[in-house]
């Protein structure tokens, strides 16, 4: 064959070969809408989550169909939902530069973890740590809870991501998907990438401003331990005025320490200064000035967030138009995805 000189190619050619960029790396992400976010959802996950959106192909997924494995309101999941995409966006997720989607608007999540189950050993779901502690909490135990972990794999190995940003809790189930992974391409040839957990270098781990030994959460009983982004400004201040220090008046990380500690983590989070030039900014200072600047950093941080999403939430329609963009982007690669597991798996193709 002959070879192709360039200058046949002419001017748009040429341009076209220099336009032409290597494929990003495929990040997935995924979240159930569970209600609001909360401090450490937003510095140590979802702020990472919007620095990546330049270097990386990125799906951010609410996944409501894991939300139904446990017993809900369906209103409620609803709105939700709707929420969760405004608090996104909100939180500096771009539809403009990721694709993000409702797990339930994507043909192939569900078809997916049925074939991917089919290699799924049943012990291997009951040894589940998260399956086991949900179970002992619930009088009935229904299959979803027990294939929830098969429909996680589905959702990343649908877009064939290779790195899955996760938290501790869910690292059992990243090994459950790398797993199916490796079993299916060596049952039916080479298909998936094998994902790995994206551990982000910058990020900060918040904790309950009442027990500064437990992480911040939505779950806990005590409300004045979480600050959430759609926090008004008072409430943020009367949380933070009231989270719990150490004894002595020093304001310095340490083991001794971890009430300070955190405020100083929630500190640098929120200003980009290191804790070490701010343990000397409050050198001689005492716990009440510090809270004040932590508050003063933490309602800076999060006001914009929340007039954002107070706009957004309101209306549905552009949140339906964020909803169908992502959806039809994710769609498309599911597409992909499935017809060539299909026709590996045996299939017949499907009559268009």
């Amino acid at each position: 064959m002959p070879s192709l000189c360039l200058a046949t190619l002419g001017t748009r050619g040429m341009s076209e070969i220099a336009e032409k960029k290597p494929a990003k790396p495929v990040v997935l992400t995924c979240a159930q809408p569970t209600g609001r976010l909360h401090l450490g959802n937003y510095l140590g996950a979802v702020l990472n989550w919007g620095r990546m959106q330049d270097d990386y192909d990125c799906y951010f997924g609410i996944v409501d169909q894991h939300a139904i494995t446990v017993p809900h309101v369906p209103a409620q999941l609803r709105d939700n939902t709707y929420s969760c995409l405004a608090q996104y966006v909100a939180c500096g997720l771009d539809p403009a530069r990721s694709h993000l989607f409702a797990q339930s608007h994507v043909i192939g999540h569900t078809e997916l973890a049925w074939i991917l189950g089919c290699l799924c050993p049943l012990g291997q779901l009951e040894r589940m740590t998260q399956f086991k502690d949900k179970a002992k909490k619930q009088q009935s135990v229904d299959a979803g809870l027990l294939f929830y972990p098969v429909l996680m794999a589905a959702d990343i190995l649908l877009y064939n991501a290779e790195l899955v940003p996760v938290g501790d809790d869910q690292r059992q189930h990243l090994e459950l998907a790398r797993d199916l992974a490796e079993k299916f391409n060596h049952r039916y040839s080479e298909t998936f990438k094998v994902p790995s957990p994206f551990i982000s270098k910058v990020g900060s781990r918040i904790m309950s401003l009442q027990d500064p030994t437990a992480k911040m959460s939505k779950s806990d009983p005590n409300q004045s331990s979480t600050v959430y982004v759609t926090d008004r400004p008072e409430e943020i201040r009367k949380k933070l005025m009231s989270a719990v220090t150490d004894s002595g008046s020093e304001v310095r990380p340490g083991d001794d320490k971890p009430g300070v500690t955190n405020l100083l983590a929630i500190l640098s989070a929120c200003t980009g200064r290191d804790v070490p030039t701010l343990t000397a900014e409050f050198a001689g200072k005492g716990y009440g000035d510090f809270k004040k600047a932590v508050a003063d950093a933490v309602v800076a941080t999060l006001d914009p967030v929340r007039l954002r999403y107070d706009e957004l939430i309101k209306d549905r329609e552009a949140l339906n138009a964020i909803f169908k963009a992502g959806a039809e982007k994710a769609q498309a690669t599911a597409f992909r995805t499935l017809s060539k597991v299909n026709r590996k798996v045996g299939f017949v193709e499907r009559p268009r």
